[in-house]
This record gives structure tokens, sequence and C-alpha cells, in this order.
């Protein structure tokens, strides 16, 4: 599409707009379908950007990709809404991003105290060990000085955890209750995700599906 074809709507294409701040054409597309974008001005069925249209991709970039704000927020700002929400926007998004860096920071800190650590056997060795679990995880909002032992034995587990471990242990010891190949018998391994399995193995499966056309 030329600037003569454009008429007076000079300006730049989706694929060039898109180039300018190196991201795809179905980005700026995205952006426009959940209402971070306006749609532009088309001339002959093309998206036209001028020089506003380019200034609001910019914002959009700088807010989604450099600020790292949600898109529903972001849009407050690209989209020119008067009142204070773009400003109750950012702020939220800046204390999110303080929350996130403190983070890091002690995830920082503790790695790199790790890393002086002059012990073999963190576990076994390691001084400050108790200290650095008292400060970083939630053994700090329990007595411990009797030992950890000591203090995991003086609370509750929550709701029904307690019955549910004891039974889930004497599963593992025993194999009672786990879920067995429907050709070999072997046990099955547990899967994160999707359907239960019948067989161990293609092996297996291949011998069910023969079993099964034979007696067919």
């Amino acid at each position: 599409m030329s600037n003569d074809d454009m008429g007076v709507h000079v300006g730049a294409s989706i694929g060039q707009a898109a180039a300018l701040f190196d991201i795809a054409p179905s980005t700026l597309r995205w952006w426009e379908k959940t209402g971070l974008l306006p749609a532009p001005p088309r001339v002959n069925g093309r998206r036209v950007y001028d020089e506003q249209a380019l200034r609001r991709v910019g914002v959009a970039y700088l807010c989604c990709l450099t600020g790292a704000m949600p898109l529903s927020q972001a849009a407050s700002v690209t989209t020119g809404q008067a009142g204070k929400d773009w400003q109750e926007n950012v702020s939220s998004q800046v204390a999110r991003l303080d929350g996130e860096l403190r983070r890091l920071r002690n995830a920082r800190d503790y790695l790199l105290h790790l890393l002086r650590c002059p012990d073999d056997d963190v576990v076994a060795e390691c001084t400050h060990l108790a200290g650095e679990l008292a400060e970083h995880t939630p053994v700090g909002d329990v007595a411990v000085g009797d030992g950890l032992v000591a203090a995991a034995r003086s609370l509750r587990p929550r709701g029904s955890d307690a019955v549910r471990d004891e039974k889930t242990r004497r599963r593992d010891e025993d194999g009672a209750g786990q879920a067995r190949c429907a050709v070999c018998g072997d046990a099955l391994a547990t899967t994160a995700r999707g359907r239960p399995r019948k067989y161990c193995s293609q092996a297996c499966r291949q011998r069910r599906y023969r079993r099964s056309a034979a007696s067919s």
C-alpha cells in the first residue's frame, strides 16, 4: 500500500508499525481486540497508523512490555481515559513491582550467603542454617528452641491432612491402593495431568489390543 493509495491518510501499515517496535502484527491486532488500543483508521480496508497512533502503540509497549502491566490496567493509560484511573493502576503496578523486587533481593541475598558458606555439607554443618530458616521460611513463626522436630510436633496439621498423610504413608509402604497395569500387573507411574493410565508400556497396550482382536 503506497502513500498515494492512502490519500490524505498518510501513515504506516500494520506491518511497518509492528516492525518499528519489533513486535508481530498479530500483537497489534490482539491489543486492538482486548481494548488496549483503539482500531486505527483504514484505507482500502487496511489499517493506517498516523503519528498519534504510533505514539499510542509506543505507550502500550512501555506499559505492557517495559512496565509489565496487565492489559486491562494498561488500557486506562493508552486509551486516554479521564480521571485518576490510570494513575491508580500505575501506582498499583509500582507497588506490585516493589514487592517483587523485595522478593528478588531476598532470594539474591540468601544465594550469595550460600555461596560464601565454607561448609561442604550445608544441611549438617552450617551454623547459620537455623537463622536462615527463621528469616526466610515459615519456621520463623514457630518456636524452635528445642529443635525442628519438637517444633513440627507442636503444630496441628490443617484440616484432615493428618489422617490423609498417615493413609498415604501406609499405601507408599505396602503398595495398597496403587494403580496397576491391566496386562502385566506392574505398578503404574502417577501422571501429573491427563487421563489415568491403564498400561505401564506401549508393549502392554499392544498385547491387550492383540488379545482383543483375537477374541473378536
